[in-house]
């Protein structure tokens, strides 16, 4: 009877040792989720983006980082419509994430659904109000409808935090200029001269406030 049980024993520590090692061996077959992205990093650098894309959809899980770079994978791609569902999906499951509208913005863009970009920068600007990018093309949006006054306020708080930067102080100057603000306007087109003195854009706008 004690050899049987001996014998059961090391029946039983075999095959637990063996079940161990099984399981070691199927959990180092199975691919990280980093060494997944490392792969889709890998096509991408390729342009192969259908590959990049079939790769990472092996993370089973619904995660934001699998679907905000799936979001980004379809636009390279092309496939616009598909970007923004990854991309809204991101957004879902990271609500205040700034990087995941703004991913949202390039291929509503590439739709010219401007409706949808303009509610993102909106959303953008609600969780950091002073974001230079988005207060850029949110005025710069309102400009090229000649909504002037509406982007007045955008390009105010981007000039006040960047006084010397041309592109925000000359595209100012003209909004105040429109807005028929030529004290305003022959200001920020003398500030744009002196960040770039052979503006020709500025010298005309300077030229119209005299």
């Amino acid at each position: 009877m004690e050899f049987l049980s001996g014998q059961l024993k090391r029946l039983v520590s075999s095959l637990f040792v063996a079940g161990c090692l099984l399981c070691v061996s199927s959990f180092a077959a199975e691919p990280t989720r980093s060494s997944i992205f490392a792969k889709s990093y890998e096509y991408e650098s390729n342009k192969q983006y259908d590959q990049a894309i079939e790769v990472l959809k092996e993370v089973k899980a619904d995660i934001y980082a699998v679907n905000l770079r799936l979001g980004w994978l379809y636009y390279c791609k092309g496939n616009y419509r598909v970007s923004i569902m990854y991309y809204s999906k991101a957004i879902q499951l990271r609500p205040t994430s700034v990087e995941a509208r703004f991913g949202y913005v390039l291929p509503a863009a590439k739709m010219k659904d401007w409706i949808k970009v303009g509610k993102q920068y909106d959303a953008i600007l609600k969780l950091d109000p002073n974001n230079t990018k988005a207060n850029y093309y949110r005025g710069l949006m309102y400009f090229n409808v000649g909504e002037y006054a509406k982007a007045e306020p955008y390009f105010d708080k981007v000039e006040h935090l960047y006084p010397f930067d041309y592109d925000i102080v000359i595209l100012s100057a003209w909004n105040s200029y429109y807005l028929k603000n030529k004290e305003k306007a022959k200001l920020l087109f003398n500030q744009a001269l002196l960040i770039q003195p052979n503006s020709a854009s500025a010298a005309e706008g300077l030229s119209l406030t005299k």
